[in-house]
């Protein structure tokens, strides 16, 4: 395949990463009302390291798990983040 056509494939990649994050964020949305509804804090690091953990488990490379779990971190610090706001919005 030659540089256009790799190019047009991770156009169509980035599409459905962007599909799939949205989704992860109207999950993490909903999670952050029944937080909210049971005075559960938003915040759980036991649950920030069993996805972690998980994202090495499953990981086949060839993205080193250091480099997956910083991408992940930040995933999760926003999805955290947007929770706290709808948060405080909704109080």
């Amino acid at each position: 395949m030659d540089i256009p056509g790799w190019r047009k494939q991770i156009d169509e990649i980035d599409r459905k990463l962007v599909e799939l994050l949205n989704q992860r964020a109207r999950a993490a949305r909903a999670i952050g009302q029944l937080k909210q509804n049971t005075n559960l804090p938003i915040y759980e690091p036991e649950r920030e390291r069993t996805i972690l953990d998980h994202v090495r488990e499953v990981n086949r490379g060839p993205i080193a798990n250091t480099d997956l779990v910083s991408v992940f971190e930040k995933i999760i610090g926003i999805m955290r983040r947007m929770q706290q706001d709808e948060t405080a919005a909704g109080k």
